[in-house]
Protein backbone atom coordinates (compact mmCIF):
# COMPACT_ATOMS: atom_id res chain seq x y z
CA UNK A 1 0.00 0.00 0.00
CA UNK A 2 1.36 2.99 -1.07
CA UNK A 3 0.21 6.55 -0.71
CA UNK A 4 1.74 9.42 -2.68
CA UNK A 5 1.80 12.57 -1.90
CA UNK A 6 2.42 15.05 -5.24
CA UNK A 7 5.08 17.29 -4.78
CA UNK A 8 4.44 20.46 -7.43
CA UNK A 9 6.21 23.17 -5.28
CA UNK A 10 2.81 24.61 -4.19
CA UNK A 11 2.53 22.86 -0.80
CA UNK A 12 3.84 22.26 2.82
CA UNK A 13 4.66 19.03 2.32
CA UNK A 14 6.98 18.88 5.18
CA UNK A 15 4.19 18.76 7.94
CA UNK A 16 1.65 16.71 5.96
CA UNK A 17 4.35 13.95 5.30
CA UNK A 18 5.18 14.12 8.77
CA UNK A 19 1.38 13.52 9.68
CA UNK A 20 0.27 11.13 6.59
CA UNK A 21 3.58 9.41 7.62
CA UNK A 22 2.50 8.99 11.40
CA UNK A 23 -1.06 8.17 10.93
CA UNK A 24 -0.30 5.34 8.38
CA UNK A 25 2.53 3.96 10.98
CA UNK A 26 -0.31 4.07 13.55
CA UNK A 27 -2.73 2.16 11.32
CA UNK A 28 -0.88 -0.29 9.24
CA UNK A 29 -1.65 1.55 6.21
CA UNK A 30 1.71 0.95 4.20
CA UNK A 31 4.17 3.90 3.30
CA UNK A 32 4.05 7.42 2.41
CA UNK A 33 6.41 9.43 0.14
CA UNK A 34 6.27 12.77 -1.40
CA UNK A 35 7.19 12.31 -4.68
CA UNK A 36 7.11 14.45 -8.61
CA UNK A 37 7.75 11.47 -9.80
CA UNK A 38 4.94 10.62 -12.85
CA UNK A 39 4.96 6.77 -12.54
CA UNK A 40 5.53 6.47 -8.95
CA UNK A 41 2.17 8.73 -8.84
CA UNK A 42 0.14 6.51 -11.38
CA UNK A 43 0.69 3.38 -9.65
CA UNK A 44 0.02 5.00 -5.98
CA UNK A 45 -2.85 2.96 -4.03
CA UNK A 46 -3.63 6.73 -2.56
CA UNK A 47 -3.01 10.44 -3.90
CA UNK A 48 -2.70 13.60 -1.87
CA UNK A 49 -2.67 16.76 -3.30
CA UNK A 50 -1.88 19.86 -1.00
CA UNK A 51 -1.86 23.43 -1.96
CA UNK A 52 -1.06 26.76 -0.69
CA UNK A 53 -0.96 30.01 -2.43
CA UNK A 54 -3.07 31.06 -4.87
CA UNK A 55 -5.85 29.04 -7.41
CA UNK A 56 -4.27 30.05 -10.62
CA UNK A 57 -0.13 29.60 -9.68
CA UNK A 58 -1.24 26.45 -8.44
CA UNK A 59 -2.92 24.69 -11.34
CA UNK A 60 -0.34 26.42 -13.51
CA UNK A 61 2.39 24.71 -11.72
CA UNK A 62 0.43 21.13 -11.39
CA UNK A 63 0.16 21.00 -15.41
CA UNK A 64 3.80 22.29 -15.64
CA UNK A 65 4.97 19.88 -14.07
CA UNK A 66 5.88 17.14 -16.79
CA UNK A 67 3.86 14.19 -16.38
CA UNK A 68 2.33 14.71 -12.89
CA UNK A 69 -0.86 16.18 -14.48
CA UNK A 70 -1.86 13.04 -16.22
CA UNK A 71 -0.51 10.60 -13.77
CA UNK A 72 -2.84 12.19 -11.50
CA UNK A 73 -6.19 11.66 -13.60
CA UNK A 74 -4.97 8.42 -14.33
CA UNK A 75 -4.97 7.29 -10.57
CA UNK A 76 -7.50 9.32 -9.65
CA UNK A 77 -10.45 9.04 -12.64
CA UNK A 78 -9.36 5.89 -14.32
CA UNK A 79 -8.26 3.78 -11.29
CA UNK A 80 -10.69 5.29 -8.94
CA UNK A 81 -7.65 5.68 -6.57
CA UNK A 82 -8.71 7.13 -3.26
CA UNK A 83 -7.65 11.03 -3.41
CA UNK A 84 -7.71 13.43 -0.93
CA UNK A 85 -7.15 17.70 -2.16
CA UNK A 86 -6.00 19.93 0.99
CA UNK A 87 -6.45 23.49 1.13
CA UNK A 88 -5.21 24.83 -2.17
CA UNK A 89 -5.42 21.28 -3.47
CA UNK A 90 -9.08 21.43 -2.08
CA UNK A 91 -10.32 23.97 -4.33
CA UNK A 92 -8.35 22.74 -7.62
CA UNK A 93 -11.28 20.10 -7.48
CA UNK A 94 -14.04 22.48 -8.23
CA UNK A 95 -15.15 23.30 -12.20
CA UNK A 96 -13.60 26.89 -11.82
CA UNK A 97 -11.40 29.26 -9.79
CA UNK A 98 -12.43 33.12 -9.68
CA UNK A 99 -9.04 34.05 -7.99
CA UNK A 100 -7.75 37.25 -9.54
CA UNK A 101 -8.81 35.59 -13.05
CA UNK A 102 -10.78 32.60 -14.30
CA UNK A 103 -9.28 29.43 -14.04
CA UNK A 104 -10.51 26.04 -15.22
CA UNK A 105 -10.20 23.64 -12.33
CA UNK A 106 -10.18 19.91 -12.90
CA UNK A 107 -13.92 19.67 -12.29
CA UNK A 108 -14.23 17.04 -9.66
CA UNK A 109 -16.83 18.95 -7.87
CA UNK A 110 -19.17 20.97 -9.60
CA UNK A 111 -18.79 24.37 -8.05
CA UNK A 112 -16.79 27.62 -8.10
CA UNK A 113 -13.84 29.34 -5.84
CA UNK A 114 -14.81 32.54 -4.62
CA UNK A 115 -13.70 35.12 -2.01
CA UNK A 116 -14.69 34.91 1.47
CA UNK A 117 -17.39 37.16 1.77
CA UNK A 118 -18.55 37.28 5.80
CA UNK A 119 -21.40 39.08 6.54
CA UNK A 120 -20.15 40.19 9.41
CA UNK A 121 -17.76 43.21 8.12
CA UNK A 122 -15.51 43.03 11.03
CA UNK A 123 -14.29 39.70 10.22
CA UNK A 124 -11.27 39.46 8.73
CA UNK A 125 -9.95 37.81 5.42
CA UNK A 126 -8.39 35.17 5.02
CA UNK A 127 -9.91 33.36 7.24
CA UNK A 128 -7.02 32.41 9.75
CA UNK A 129 -7.64 30.25 12.82
CA UNK A 130 -9.98 27.11 14.50
CA UNK A 131 -13.32 26.94 13.69
CA UNK A 132 -15.94 24.54 14.94
CA UNK A 133 -17.39 21.92 11.93
CA UNK A 134 -20.86 21.43 11.11
CA UNK A 135 -21.29 17.76 9.35
CA UNK A 136 -23.80 18.42 6.58
CA UNK A 137 -23.44 14.41 5.15
CA UNK A 138 -22.28 10.90 6.15
CA UNK A 139 -18.93 10.04 5.06
CA UNK A 140 -16.14 7.33 6.16
CA UNK A 141 -13.96 10.35 6.66
CA UNK A 142 -15.90 11.21 9.98
CA UNK A 143 -15.57 8.48 11.71
CA UNK A 144 -14.84 9.33 15.37
CA UNK A 145 -15.37 13.04 13.92
CA UNK A 146 -18.64 15.37 15.21
CA UNK A 147 -20.15 18.28 15.03
CA UNK A 148 -18.34 21.11 16.85
CA UNK A 149 -15.22 19.51 16.30
CA UNK A 150 -12.94 22.21 15.11
CA UNK A 151 -9.56 22.08 12.85
CA UNK A 152 -7.06 24.64 11.59
CA UNK A 153 -7.62 26.59 8.58
CA UNK A 154 -5.96 29.71 6.43
CA UNK A 155 -7.94 30.41 2.96
CA UNK A 156 -9.59 33.99 1.66
CA UNK A 157 -11.25 31.90 -0.70
CA UNK A 158 -13.55 28.78 -0.54
CA UNK A 159 -15.54 26.41 -3.07
CA UNK A 160 -19.36 27.36 -3.31
CA UNK A 161 -20.75 23.97 -4.59
CA UNK A 162 -23.72 23.56 -7.05
CA UNK A 163 -24.98 20.33 -5.52
CA UNK A 164 -25.25 20.37 -1.89
CA UNK A 165 -25.13 16.46 -1.82
CA UNK A 166 -21.15 17.51 -2.46
CA UNK A 167 -20.61 19.68 0.55
CA UNK A 168 -19.72 17.42 3.41
CA UNK A 169 -19.15 19.74 6.58
CA UNK A 170 -19.01 23.25 6.40
CA UNK A 171 -18.12 26.11 9.37
CA UNK A 172 -20.00 29.58 9.95
CA UNK A 173 -17.61 32.53 9.57
CA UNK A 174 -20.68 35.18 9.06
CA UNK A 175 -21.58 33.51 6.36
CA UNK A 176 -21.30 29.22 5.22
CA UNK A 177 -17.92 28.57 4.47
CA UNK A 178 -17.27 24.98 3.02
CA UNK A 179 -15.30 22.78 4.97
CA UNK A 180 -15.23 19.23 3.51
CA UNK A 181 -16.38 18.50 -0.13
CA UNK A 182 -16.33 14.60 -2.02
CA UNK A 183 -17.99 12.03 -4.20
CA UNK A 184 -16.80 8.84 -5.15
CA UNK A 185 -13.49 8.44 -4.59
CA UNK A 186 -12.54 11.87 -4.00
CA UNK A 187 -12.50 13.78 -0.96
CA UNK A 188 -11.33 17.72 -0.21
CA UNK A 189 -10.76 19.28 3.10
CA UNK A 190 -9.82 23.05 3.16
CA UNK A 191 -8.59 23.29 6.45
CA UNK A 192 -5.21 21.47 7.16
CA UNK A 193 -6.35 18.48 8.74
CA UNK A 194 -1.92 18.29 9.55
CA UNK A 195 -1.71 21.18 11.51
CA UNK A 196 -5.81 19.82 13.18
CA UNK A 197 -4.11 18.29 16.17
CA UNK A 198 -6.23 15.22 16.93
CA UNK A 199 -9.11 15.92 15.19
CA UNK A 200 -6.66 16.32 12.03
CA UNK A 201 -4.71 13.42 12.53
CA UNK A 202 -8.06 11.10 12.88
CA UNK A 203 -9.06 12.65 9.67
CA UNK A 204 -5.85 11.12 8.22
CA UNK A 205 -6.39 7.59 9.69
CA UNK A 206 -9.96 7.84 7.93
CA UNK A 207 -8.43 8.72 4.40
CA UNK A 208 -5.49 6.23 5.09
CA UNK A 209 -8.22 3.44 5.69
CA UNK A 210 -10.78 4.48 3.85
CA UNK A 211 -12.38 1.70 0.98
CA UNK A 212 -14.69 3.54 -1.45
Amino acid sequence: MLTAIIDYESGNLHSAHKAFERMAREADAGDVTVTADPDVIARADRIVLPGDGAFPACMGALKGKSGIFAAMIEAVEEKGRPFLGICVGMQLMATWGREYEDTKGLDWISGEVTRIMPADKTLKVPHMGWNDLIIDAPHAVFDGIKTGDHTYFVHSYHMAVTDPAQRLAHVDYASDVTAVIGRDNMIGMQFHPEKSQGIGLRMITNFLTWKP
